[in-house]
């Protein structure tokens, strides 16, 4: 049996076309660890707070090899790494001011994962790995009304992206909506280990309003 891939059954959220479009995003839980500067300093917060998350998303994954069983478990495949990113007094992101990026780093979770069967999965991953994971957090989160677009290329070449969007949502009659709880949203679905940089997917998501 296939696993269940969330990429390949909800298109619509992670796979959207390279010309901006209006999705309205429904509640989904995550993995969530909160952090803050420059997510490209080798050793920096950014890079553990990735490891904090998959360490408890493997362990949630591969329960089904224990003792502990989930109730509605299905094989599924990890769903992709996200990102909520803001910075203090700026709408948006400013990209040349990376170390002044507060973030969310995310991995989605599958239904059946409930706030116990994460509290299990936080301890089985501390205790078999040897590592403090109690940063990570469960989070649900409606992210409502929003423009996406896939971008190609290099994540310092996503402005040009983020203006297509903007003039595309103005076309429409729609503005902006950022806030301290809607804020600018990245999903990654390439590896950067592996991908060269023009290659890169990743889909930028902006929360909107009606004018």
């Amino acid at each position: 049996m296939t696993a269940f891939d969330y990429k390949k059954e909800y298109k619509e959220f992670y796979l959207p076309p390279k010309k901006p479009q209006m999705i309205e995003i429904p509640s989904m839980n995550f993995l969530a660890v909160r952090g803050k500067g420059n997510p490209n300093e080798a050793e920096g917060d950014y890079k553990k707070s990735i490891g904090l998350l998959y360490g408890v998303a493997y362990t949630i994954k591969m329960s089904k090899m224990g003792s502990h069983k989930m109730d509605g478990y299905f094989d599924y495949v990890v769903p992709p790494l996200e990102g909520f990113w803001w910075q203090d007094g700026v709408k948006g992101v400013d990209y040349s001011r990376k170390e002044d990026f507060q973030w969310i780093s995310l991995i989605r979770l599958p239904e059946f994962v409930t706030k116990e069967e994460f509290d299990w999965a936080l301890r089985e991953a501390t205790e078999k790995k040897e590592t403090d994971f109690s940063r990570v957090e469960y989070l649900t989160y409606e992210e409502g009304l929003c423009v996406q677009c896939m971008h190609i290329g290099p994540y310092d070449d996503e402005p040009e992206t983020v203006e297509k969007m903007n003039r595309y949502i103005e076309e429409q009659g729609y503005v902006l909506d950022f806030s301290e709880r809607r804020c600018h949203h990245e999903i990654y679905l390439s590896d950067v280990r592996r991908c060269k940089p023009e290659n890169l997917k990743t889909v930028i998501r902006h929360p909107v309003r009606r004018e």
